[in-house]
Parts: structure tokens; C-alpha cells; sequence
């Protein structure tokens, strides 16, 4: 009788009860209900480069690939905060190119605050750690400012402080190339500073004093052991992913994972598909990234306005290639799950760097990022961890990077 009750139960109930569609319900909810909840933060986007465009709205929906955040979709896709990164390219250092790229830096920055001040309904500007919680409950969407490159600071410790009351809480120390702080994982020619520089050195005490983050992504394996005992207060890693899985320059090592934790700090995971994953060098998409890039490079820092256009327009159209080798958001969370398995859950974070290159198949814009908390709990990541991942580490970060300042 009880095997009979059993049977009836497995052939009406219970299998209702856990058929495919009611388990996609139940993981729906749950997602909606977790993204919802964390106070989710990107650490990197490129989106000012557009800003200072003519016919660019941040307050209005665009399509991805072309561009990939605005106000609308961080809405849509829950995203409470946004790094907007201050990018600036490296050039050969002479005045002329110092005074350019100072005044290109204000203008993204006048561009940010601009934008603000006209979406007001939307987002508004962040400037503290504990800014975020206080805009999510207005409903609006809290914009940081970080600095890519530290070539502005041209070689003016000042600069820092500038910076600092324009708004700007972290600065990425170096580009593609080495600068005046450090040398850069990517630049070919031999280390210019063997690390940070004598000018590297105080602008990571000014950024200490002031309460600015110091960011190594990009920066030099021997750049970022540097700042890391240069520091007295953790760091962050804006936009890098785990050099075990994708072996490009721009990703962190073991070790270097290892001492970021060791000090407290944070590597904030890039969605771009050569630093998520090995690309597959034969295919036509890649091939003409690497003409274009060759042919970026014997102009090198000397490209005229319109030779930039040209570029930038040709760089658009390869990216809106379809490519069969391009990652997901699986890949993504593949470097979670090793940076968790190798320091823990408190040391990684999310940084796109949407419109400067990231972009998974499955994750093309941020109106896409609940994708990835789906992908969280698939794997079975409590709620609790995935608060940190999407916000919580960071901020942690940020306060102590604050209070250290502050105890000066």
C-alpha cells in the first residue's frame, strides 16, 4: 500500500513539482531575487571615450555590440555601480603630448559631470565607499571615476589631489606601454623602470594619503610586486582575469592573486575573451584584430585625428564579428572558481571593461549580468558569496583604502 501511494506520488506531485520547467521557474526567481539584493558594482568601463563624442547620450538605450553601457541597461540589468574610466593612450612623453592628454582627461571628466548633471533622474555621482548603499535606495544609479593611465599626472605629484577633488578614485598606473610610474605588461620594449618609478613611488603615498586606490591592471609583473609593497593600503586590479586559465600578459598569476589577498586587496575579473580565454589564433575575427593592432602600432602614438576615427570605426566593425571561439559566461566564472580555490571567495570582484573591449557571448552589455549570478548559483555559490563577488569585496576594499587616509 505504501509502495502503491509512492508510486502515485512520483506520477502526479513530485514530478510536477521538479519537471524542467518548474526548475527554471525556481532559478529565475532565485537569480531575480539575489541580483536584486547585492549591491552590485563594475569596476571598469570605457564608456567616457564615447561621452566626448558628438550624438552620445549615456541617459539613452543603446544596442550592443557598438555600445555597451548606459543608464536604461544598468537598470535593466541591475547594476547599482559603474567605474567610468578616465582613458587616456600613451604617447612619447614630450610637453605637447602631456598637455594634450591633461586636457583630453579634463574633458572626459568635464564629459562625466556634464552627463550627470542633465540624467540627474538617473544616476548621480559617488564619491565615498558608503555612497553606493544610500543612491541604490533613490533608485538611481551610483557612477565612480577611475583613471586608466597615469600619464596626465605628467610627471606633477600635484595632479593626484587635482584629480582627487574632480572626483576620481583610482588610477590605473599604467597603460600598453610604459609611462613616467611604471612599466606595463604589454609594451615590447625592454623595462624602462625595472618596476615603479622614483615619480611611481610618491604618486602611490599621495594616492595612499588622499584615499584613491591604486589599480594594477596593465601594470608589469615586477610593477605590481612593487606596488604591492609600496602601498601601505590594499589595492585592486580594475580589469584582469586569471593568468592559470587565459595565459595573456595582462592577466595575474598565482602569486600574484596570492599577494593581492595577502594584502587585503581585490582582482576584479575583465569579460574580455583574450583575457577569459585562450583565442583560437586561425580564425578571421582575430587575424584582422592583429593587422589592425600591427597597424596601430607603426603610427604608435602619433595618429591624427582622422587617423583615429578611421581606426576606432574599423576596430567597431571587427568587433561586431561573429565568432564561434568566443567565450561565455561560464568561462568568466571559470576564474571565480580558481581565484576562490586559491585565496577564497573575499578576493574577486567583477571589472567588464565594457567599451574598451569586453564582451562575452553571453554577456554583451550590462543589461546581461544577471547571467552571471545565474551562473553562480548554478555552481552552487551560496547568496552570501555572491554579495561579495558583485560589490562586497570591492567596497570592503574601498572603506579600508578610506580609513587608511584617514588615520594619516
Amino acid at each position: 500500500m505504501i509502495k502503491r501511494a509512492l508510486t502515485l506520488c512520483l506520477t502526479s506531485g513530485i514530478l510536477v513539482s521538479f519537471s524542467p520547467e518548474k526548475n527554471t521557474e525556481k532559478l529565475e526567481k532565485k537569480v531575480q531575487r539575489i541580483h536584486e539584493k547585492c549591491l552590485t558594482v563594475d569596476t571598469h568601463c570605457d564608456t567616457p571615450m564615447l561621452m566626448v563624442k558628438p550624438g552620445f547620450n549615456v541617459g539613452e538605450e543603446h544596442e550592443a555590440p557598438k555600445y555597451r553601457v548606459d543608464f536604461p541597461r544598468m537598470e535593466k540589468g541591475g547594476l547599482d555601480a559603474m567605474f567610468f574610466a578616465v582613458f587616456t593612450g600613451q604617447k612619447p612623453r614630450i610637453e605637447e603630448n602631456y598637455q594634450k592628454t591633461y586636457a583630453l582627461a579634463n574633458q572626459m571628466l568635464d564629459s562625466i559631470h556634464s552627463s550627470l548633471k542633465h540624467n540627474s533622474d538617473l544616476a548621480t555621482l559617488a564619491l565615498k565607499a558608503d555612497d553606493l548603499a544610500k543612491i541604490e535606495k533613490t533608485g538611481k544609479r551610483a557612477i565612480y571615476i577611475g583613471m586608466e593611465n597615469g600619464f596626465p599626472l605628467a610627471k606633477d605629484i600635484s595632479r593626484v589631489e587635482e584629480f582627487y577633488k574632480k572626483g576620481v578614485r583610482y588610477i590605473t598606473l599604467c597603460h600598453s606601454y610604459h609611462n613616467d610610474i611604471c612599466d606595463s605588461s604589454s609594451d615590447s620594449k625592454p623595462a624602462e623602470h625595472n618596476g615603479v618609478s622614483d615619480f611611481g613611488k610618491q604618486v602611490i603615498s599621495e594616492m595612499n594619503r588622499l584615499g584613491m586606490m591604486v589599480d594594477v591592471s596593465h601594470a608589469s609583473d615586477k610593477s605590481f610586486f612593487d606596488a604591492i609593497e609600496l602601498s601601505k593600503a590594499p589595492v585592486i586590479a580594475s580589469h584582469s582575469s586569471v593568468r592559470a586559465i587565459a595565459s595573456h600578459n595582462r592577466n595575474m598569476t598565482d602569486e600574484m592573486i596570492q599577494k593581492l589577498a595577502d594584502k587585503g586587496g581585490v582582482i576584479q575579473i575583465c569579460l574580455l575573451d583574450a583575457y577569459i580565454k585562450d583565442p583560437d589564433t586561425t580564425t578571421v575575427k582575430f587575424l584582422k584584430l592583429k593587422q589592425l593592432r600591427a597597424k596601430r602600432n607603426t603610427i604608435k602614438g602619433e595618429m591624427t585625428e582622422a587617423q583615429k576615427e578611421a581606426y576606432y570605426k574599423e576596430w567597431e566593425e571587427i568587433q561586431e564579428m561573429d565568432s564561434p571561439d568566443m567565450p561565455a559566461v561560464k568561462n568568466l566564472v571559470d576564474h571565480i572558481d580558481h581565484v576562490k580555490n586559491l585565496v577564497g571567495v573575499d578576493y574577486v570582484g567583477i571589472g567588464s571593461d565594457f567599451d574598451g573591449g569586453g564582451g562575452l557571448r553571453d554577456c554583451a552589455d550590462v543589461a546581461q549580468f544577471p547571467n552571471i549570478t545565474r551562473e553562480l548559483i548554478r555552481r552552487g555559490y551560496s547568496e552570501k558569496e555572491i554579495r561579495k563577488i558583485w560589490g562586497g569585496n570591492l567596497l570592503r576594499v574601498f572603506k579600508q583604502v578610506e580609513q587608511m587616509a584617514q588615520n594619516k
